[in-house]
């Protein structure tokens, strides 16, 4: 008998439909999985086999060909278990009278049957509601994340033995709860409050948080860098819905989804021993990296200058389209990237700065330090900011804003630029014809062409600067971007003592 169940496999965070088409026939016993499968896959042929038998059923001893459709498609990972399951349970005559063809079968399957979880839940759901399919059947740990997608109805089993009741249409089971915190609301954390003095980087980190704009600190060890980046977190405005739903799928894609952190922005501060593949993805199948796993929030790179070249100069793509493409044998995969970049560096290799009489680095170290943010990357930061140490009077004086205080106004000027765009984004997101016809006073426009002559800026560097200068508006609450805004977003650009 032949009989085919519904599934999915993972294409980087994405997913796409399977069909196990299961033939059971006289023959010599065996079983054999055909589609491109992964070493995964190939072993669920043991996992199927003793869950069969472990859960009452018959494992028929015959001759099984599973075949994975489209044939083409390298299928991937454990997931595809519970659907070979069933399809052979139906293909042998064990499922009479059900219908497994309108429901989607999704799951890992321990040796005793029960089911396990598997990255990507939420993915294959929105996929098995596009698809038409009446339920998505998963395993129970992974039923509130598939439950946040409308439209499909959603069974959480635990074993392999209620196959039968879901198949028959006698399933009672309770349909499982979607995850609650959706709120998009950054949860509890370090205080901008701790960082004390540096009133310069409490500006840029403002406005870094109200545009999402990318943002480089330069300054000796201790002045408060990653102190301060830390924070970054506590002052972003809370995701919309749509935002939350993207964080939250790509978490699902690479298995790491938990209800407590939905309600704050990705923060990913990979060490600077990372590969370009661990940073912007890689791999066969392709995974998604650390810009990924940061996308709709922050990047934090920690010593930028101490990261492989190579590693840094992968983020030229993701910075300027927010999507990295990667490519292996023949296909291609397309994985989002919207995050914001905040780097900390040294000032030179021994960390004390060449205007430090106690600095002996020589000029050619230093060059070859500073050489490892190359001009095109250091083009694709919209501020740079140079921290000097707070004297004692800062350090012990009183705290400064609260992130509460700092994020209201944060927020408000977040309102300005969704009313505008017209919900499309942030400042940093707009294209530059957008950025260029952006209401600009005469004076302003006129800074803007003298700075573009006399420091020979690029065209990319010029409409980051019209990005920027909008986002210092919207704080201020300008309609116009006036000259004062602009001189603040030329002098951001420059590198400058707090």
């Amino acid at each position: 008998m032949l009989a085919t169940a519904r599934t999915f496999t993972l294409d980087g965070i994405a997913s796409g439909p399977v069909r196990a088409e299961v033939d059971v026939h006289r023959g010599l016993p065996s079983f054999s999985i055909v589609g491109l499968p992964d070493a995964a896959v190939r072993e669920a042929r043991e996992r199927v086999r003793a869950a069969i038998s472990n859960c009452g059923f018959e494992f028929p001893l015959r001759r099984i060909t599973v075949n994975l459709a489209p044939a083409n498609v390298r299928k991937a990972g454990p997931g595809l278990d519970l659907s070979i399951a069933v399809a052979v349970l139906a293909a042998s005559g064990q499922l009479e009278g059900a219908d497994i063809s309108s429901t989607c079968w999704v799951g890992e399957l321990a040796l005793d049957g029960s089911t396990r979880a598997v990255p990507g839940v939420l993915a294959m759901a929105e996929a098995a509601r596009r698809d038409g399919a009446d339920s998505i059947v998963v395993p129970v740990a992974n039923g509130s994340e598939a439950a946040l997608v409308d439209g499909i109805r959603v069974i959480a089993i635990d074993s392999l033995s209620q196959v039968t009741e879901v198949a028959s249409g006698r399933w009672q089971g309770a349909d499982p709860e979607p995850f609650r915190h959706l709120s998009g609301r950054n949860g509890p954390g370090p205080d901008l409050a701790d960082l004390r003095g540096q009133s310069r980087l409490r500006l840029a980190l403002e406005i870094a948080a109200a545009g999402r704009h990318n943002l480089l600190m330069i300054g000796s060890p201790g002045v408060g860098k990653s102190l301060a980046a830390r924070r970054l977190p506590s002052i972003l405005p809370a995701m919309s819905e749509e935002e939350t739903l993207d964080v939250a799928r790509v978490a699902s894609a690479c298995g790491l989804l938990d209800e407590r952190r939905l309600d704050q922005r990705p923060f990913r501060a990979p060490h600077h021993t990372i590969s370009a593949a661990g940073l912007v993805g890689g791999g066969n199948p392709p995974r998604p990296g650390e810009v990924t796993l940061a996308h709709r929030g922050v990047l934090f790179l920690d010593e930028i200058c101490e990261f492989s070249r190579d590693s840094l100069e992968a983020l030229r793509e993701p910075l300027e389209a927010g999507r990295v493409s990667i490519v292996r044998a023949g296909t291609r995969t397309d994985l989002p990237s919207r995050f914001m970049l905040l780097a900390a560096s040294n000032p030179c290799p021994c960390g004390r700065g060449v205007h430090d009489s106690d600095c002996n680095c020589p000029p050619e170290s230093v060059r070859r330090y500073e050489s490892k943010l190359s001009g095109a990357l250091a083009d694709r930061i919209d501020m740079v900011v140079e921290l000097s140490t707070p004297n004692a009077i800062e350090i012990s004086g009183s705290p400064g804003e609260s992130s509460a205080e700092v994020r209201d106004r944060v927020e408000t000027a977040n309102e300005r630029q969704l009313f505008r765009l017209e919900g499309g984004g942030s400042n940093a997101d707009m294209d530059p014809e957008t950025a260029r016809i952006q209401p600009l006073k005469p004076e302003a426009r006129q800074m803007l062409t003298e700075a573009y002559a006399r420091d020979r800026l690029s065209g990319r560097a010029h409409d980051r600067v019209l990005r920027l200068v909008r986002t210092i508006a919207d704080l201020a609450g300008h309609e116009e971007a006036d000259a004062g805004d602009m001189a603040q977003a030329l002098g951001l650009r420059r590198r400058g003592s707090s």
